[in-house]
């Protein structure tokens, strides 16, 4: 009815008129240039090489297209703006990591599965439906989509971003290029029973010590708070304050003061442990405090063991299914937990793809111990480098080991 009322007042339509001032807006504002987003890709090549390539194009799933049109098979696409992208439902990078225990289940089971001759598919299909884990079937149903259009198991895995390591994604690929898949797996949930061993090892270690300083914590507490004070009264009524010791005197002093104050040093306590926990969760605080407990002269020691292992381990396992050593470096140097250590070996690889010995270039980190880098030097002359490595892998185990219960009893 309006526009028809409009159309009888002024000899044209509502709709012309807004047509007109459309044409008009187009015409008088300048082009639009929109510039495309700049990803950077991590592909396999026909040769079997893996490399980096930086390409500009509107979407990750354009990217995707256009280096599997020239023949690459494609691992990973990272946004230099907005990190990991993708496509359907493994894209979110926001994924949390899939515990230790159901993640070893599933590689148990999985390695059996494909041992015993299932494609894997349908491998993935079973355990997908039966795993305990919500988030690792979720995870597992988008690798199902991704191998039913073509995908290949390691590219369905690397698409899920950090929710699998990439020594694992890595491992899976080695095991398709050479066909052996089911031995990489085996050799991988061997890895990964260590790696839990160890780490309940050392959980079971600090929960003991953990409990008495908590138990410790609150007795304190309550004798602070609670039973000082009274006996401060107690002194008070007696008029014999005056004759107590000196230490007692300071001792009835700070517990009547924390009393006295507790309802304002309380708040100010949370909120600094609250923050002190925030900022040793940032880059740089998660580094000093790791640098910290190097300088430490026990636990600085076994820190440095046990990265060792975890090291030696990986690359052992990364080398056993086919991996380049300088793809294993830079693969295994993501498994060292300490920060200052890992950041310590960045130079490493450098000095590896310069040609350089891997013992030489190992040594050049200044913190592997002298044995292990001695037994590393044995192991690359003779040619059992992957060998070896598992060797020194085994011993710092055993030597931490022993270090964690001289420090359970020290404790």
């Amino acid at each position: 009815d309006v526009m028809r009322v409009f159309r009888g007042t002024y000899g044209q339509s509502l709709r012309d008129i807004l047509s007109q001032f459309h044409g008009l807006a187009h015409w008088i504002s300048p082009p639009v240039i929109r510039r495309m987003a700049e990803f950077t890709c991590r592909i396999g090549t026909q040769s079997g090489d893996i490399v980096t390539r930086t390409v500009e194009a509107d979407s990750a799933d354009d990217v995707r297209h256009h280096l599997e049109g020239e023949g690459f098979k494609v691992f990973s696409i990272k946004s230099n703006s907005s990190g990991l992208l993708g496509s359907g439902l493994g894209a979110a990078s926001g994924r949390s990591k899939v515990k230790q225990g159901d993640f070893l289940l599933f590689n148990q089971q999985l390695a059996a599965l494909i041992h015993a001759g299932l494609p894997v598919l349908q491998s993935i299909q079973m355990l997908g439906q039966r795993s305990p884990n919500p988030k690792l079937r979720l995870v597992l149903r988008d690798v199902e989509v991704r191998i039913k259009s073509g995908s290949a198991l390691s590219e369905a895995l690397s698409a899920q971003g950090d929710t699998f390591p990439r020594i694992y994604t890595a491992s899976i690929l080695a095991g398709e290029r050479s066909g052996a898949l089911d031995d990489v797996l085996s050799r991988y949930v061997i890895y990964l029973k260590r790696s839990v061993g160890i780490a309940r090892k050392i959980r079971g270690a600090v929960a003991y010590p953990a409990f008495l300083l908590v138990a410790a914590t609150l007795m304190v507490s309550f004798l602070t708070l609670y039973i000082i004070p009274r006996m401060s009264d107690l002194f008070k009524g007696l008029n014999t304050r005056e004759g107590l010791p000196t230490v007692t005197v300071i001792v009835l002093g700070i517990s009547s003061g924390i009393a006295a104050n507790i309802w304002w040093i309380l708040p100010l306590l949370v909120v600094g442990v609250l923050l002190a926990l925030f900022w040793f969760r940032t880059p740089t605080g998660r580094l000093m405090w790791d640098g910290l407990l190097l300088r430490l002269p026990f636990i600085g020691e076994l820190v440095r063991q046990l990265s060792a292992a975890q090291l030696c381990r990986s690359l052992s396992t990364l080398l056993s299914g086919g991996i380049t050593v300088p793809e294993a470096w830079e693969i295994g140097a993501q498994s060292i937990g300490n920060t200052e250590l890992r950041r310590r070996s960045n130079a490493v690889l450098a000095r590896i793809r310069e040609g350089r010995g891997f013992a030489d270039s190992v040594a050049s980190a200044a913190w592997l111990p002298p044995l292990a880098v001695d037994m590393i030097g044995i192991g690359e002359k003779s040619g059992s480098l992957r060998e070896m490595l598992d060797e020194v892998a085994n011993f710092y185990d055993a030597e931490s080991e022993v270090r964690l219960e001289q420090l359970m009893s020290l404790l």
